[in-house]
């Protein structure tokens, strides 16, 4: 998984086989890049939208046939074009980033998994096509594995983006929970907060068994990476549980004393 971007995500991991390895650190890449520029830095918005515009111009350039200006773009073309790769998915990532510039909360589960929809699934829908399995329920399981994982990433990342001035969680459950901003802001980590969390993770690791069956349903190796993809996504959710929810004061990550027991999990 990486360090930090798309971190519940393996990043040309080398668990891939080979061919495939070059390719995703380039799916990867365009993510990477894309993200920075709604997180990173102090630009201000209008700046960073028109970073995000050049990156859907050049999109475009790849749509029309024409040579792509920047350098990533020159790596993706012929990614793309190999493997019939949807333009589509790559503009739903960029919407995604274009709306962390501009929308700090969600009023609704609805609307987060929609974020999700266009921030995290992308990046499943397109490793599918780039393995040549994007038919029939590998979608579906592929978009709540990346569902879950964004959501296990907001969970574990509260105060990060609240400095960022996001909050991710759903209004109205904070409303029936009796959490507000003031709990986030003053890192208050009481009853309220516990059961509203551990709602929070509960619903997360239920939408992630739901799609494990993508890594027995995948060959091989590739199947093996989803499997501890699923697996660290897990592995996760338990240290927060550990935690006793408290994301606060300790941020909960993988360390390297937890490959063994999610390597052996997902074999």
């Amino acid at each position: 998984m990486g360090v930090n971007h798309y971190e519940n995500f393996p990043v040309a991991s080398l668990l891939l086989p080979p061919r495939f390895r070059h390719p995703v650190a380039q799916i990867y890449r365009f993510a990477r890049e894309a993200d920075d520029f709604a997180d990173e830095g102090n630009d201000p918005a209008a700046q960073r939208i028109a970073a995000l515009d050049r990156y859907r111009a050049e999109l475009d350039r790849i749509e029309r046939g024409e040579g792509p200006r920047l350098p990533l773009f020159e790596e993706l073309d012929g990614i793309v074009r190999e493997h019939q790769l949807p333009l589509a998915l790559f503009r739903d990532l960029l919407d995604a980033f274009t709306q962390d510039v501009t929308k700090g909360r969600y009023a609704n589960y609805g609307e987060v998994l929609d974020y999700c929809r266009r921030s995290a699934n992308p990046i499943g829908r397109l490793l599918l096509h780039l393995f040549d399995r994007a038919s029939g329920d590998n979608p579906v399981w592929s978009d709540s594995i990346c569902s879950a994982l964004q959501l296990i990433n907001f969970w574990q990342d509260v105060p990060i983006d609240y400095a960022k001035n996001r909050i991710y969680l759903p209004q109205d459950e904070m409303a029936t929970y009796g959490v507000t901003e003031r709990h986030v802001a003053e890192q208050r980590c009481d009853g309220n907060w516990v059961a509203l969390m551990r709602f929070q993770v509960e619903r997360a690791r239920a939408l992630l068994q739901s799609g494990a069956s993508l890594g027995t349903a995948l060959p091989g190796r590739i199947g093996l990476e989803i499997r501890v993809t699923v697996q660290g996504g897990l592995r996760i959710l338990e240290k927060i549980e550990t935690a006793r929810y408290d994301v606060f004061r300790q941020r909960p990550v993988l360390r390297w004393r937890d490959w063994p027991l999610i390597l052996a999990r997902a074999l």
